[in-house]
C-alpha cells in the first residue's frame, strides 16, 4: 500500500523556507530559534502575501486528490496518523487526599 501524503506547508513555511538564507545572510551567527523568530516578524510585516497564499492553496489542492486516491486505494484516514496508547488515565486520589477524607469520616461520625 502507498504511504499516506504528507500535509502541504503554510503560506508562512513556504515563504520561510525561501527566505532562510537571506535572514541568515543579513544576520551572521542567528541561531536557529532566532531565524523563526525573525521570520514570524517579517511575515506580519508584509503587506502582500497573495504569492504565498496562492502556492499554498495549490499545494493543498494537490494534497486533497492525492487523499482521495490515497483513500480510493484502500488507505484510511488514520493510516499515517500517530496512535494513542491506551484510553486516558483516571486521576489518582493521592495518599494524603485519602488520609483526610478517612479522618472527616470520622470526625462525622462523633459529632
Amino acid at each position: 500500500m502507498a504511504e499516506k501524503p504528507k500535509r502541504p506547508l503554510s503560506a508562512y513555511m513556504l515563504w520561510l523556507n525561501s527566505a532562510r538564507e537571506q535572514i541568515k545572510k543579513e544576520n551572521p551567527g542567528i541561531k536557529v530559534t532566532e531565524i523563526a523568530k525573525k521570520g514570524g516578524e517579517l511575515w506580519r510585516g508584509m503587506k502582500d502575501k497573495s504569492e504565498w497564499e496562492y502556492k499554498a492553496a495549490k499545494m493543498k489542492d494537490e494534497y486533497n486528490k492525492q487523499m482521495q486516491d490515497f483513500e480510493r486505494n484502500g488507505g484510511s484516514k488514520d493510516a499515517g496518523s500517530k496512535k494513542k496508547k491506551g484510553a486516558k488515565k483516571v486521576a489518582k486520589k493521592s495518599k494524603k487526599k485519602d488520609s483526610e477524607d478517612e479522618d472527616d469520616e470520622s470526625g462525622d461520625e462523633s459529632d
